[in-house]
């Protein structure tokens, strides 16, 4: 499924979206974008439909959601924009989705969190960033699998972060019920749960013709932020840290991931700024960690969410 060989593009941190849609036609393809009422996931979904896909945007609020997708439309002429509920911290929620869905699904964009939050526990325990970043996105996936396998080349986009190489998983505490709550190395395992995911769909998923990738949108000021300070992110910005995108900037390497030819058949690999990322160097904010895509964290990872999923 996946080669060697890096994934070079001449895209850069500057392109957009639209930019990297281009020439691409999506037309017959049907796509989900969670988060895709704001943020760089409305900018995600409106590329996609641009191209003529199918897009549903699966949010927490309908309202806003039918507000974005009436935006989508009237700037790409894609009356194709659909609206359904989902809550990725509630597996009920996640069940209703994946049961009301039906037909192929070509494009699964994995776009949704939460980030930096004070300590929150899920009715099970579970920790809010890791129950919504990575279970919520996995109970989606595993059981959206007939509808990617029916669509024949199907893509999932899992969306990780820089933030990524604040921690591994903790498999001996994942749900900080020992160690103490920090929130950003909190919202950084998760991140790394998201690359490790791609890492597994990608494997096992592969007679299904199912690739998946994770990537690093960029820095970028969406609602993403809401539980971090001005203060926070002043110093976020501060030191040797790339520049910051816009949300149009900021949509484009998920759309690559997403939509790109050059993508086709490639599995398991992190992009950042629409190039497939080098090896992280220690003291960097840049690259991919080698614990995110370790097959052996990787397959334990996977193993460790279905269980819990199972209750």
């Amino acid at each position: 499924m996946t080669t060697s060989k890096p994934i070079t593009t001449s895209f850069a941190h500057t392109s957009t979206a639209m930019d990297v849609i281009k020439g691409v036609d999506l037309v017959g393809r049907r796509a989900i974008v969670t988060g895709g009422s704001s943020g760089i996931g409305v900018e995600t979904a409106r590329a996609l439909a641009s191209a003529g896909a199918e897009v549903t945007l699966a949010v927490r609020n309908p309202d806003a959601g039918q507000k974005a997708a009436n935006d989508i439309t009237g700037t790409t002429g894609n009356d194709r924009v659909m609206v359904a509920p989902l809550d990725l911290a509630d597996q009920d929620s996640v069940a209703d989705f994946v049961a009301n869905w039906d037909g192929p699904l070509h494009i699964l964009v994995n776009n949704a969190g939460i980030m930096a939050s004070p300590e929150m526990r899920t009715p099970q325990g579970w920790e809010m960033q890791f129950a919504t970043n990575h279970l919520g996105h996995f109970a989606l996936a595993t059981g959206l699998r007939p509808a990617l396998a029916a669509s024949g080349g199907a893509r999932i986009v899992s969306v990780s972060s820089a933030a990524h190489l604040r921690s591994p998983v903790v498999f001996d505490d994942i749900q900080y019920e020992r160690r103490e709550y920090e929130p950003w190395q909190a919202y950084g395992q998760s991140k790394t749960a998201n690359v490790l995911f791609a890492v597994e769909a990608s494997r096992r998923w592969a007679d299904d013709d199912i690739t998946a990738n994770s990537l690093m949108p960029g820095a970028i000021q969406t609602n993403l932020q809401r539980y971090v300070s001005e203060e926070e992110l002043n110093r976020l910005r501060a030191g040797n840290a790339p520049a910051w995108k816009t949300v149009e900037q900021g949509a484009a390497t998920s759309v690559l991931v997403a939509a790109s030819p050059l993508l086709d058949g490639v599995g398991g690999r992190y992009f950042e700024d629409c190039q497939q990322a080098a090896p992280a160097q220690p003291g960097g904010r840049t690259g991919v960690a080698d614990y995110a895509l370790d097959p052996e964290a990787a397959e334990r990872l996977w193993k460790v969410s279905t269980d819990l999923l199972k209750g």
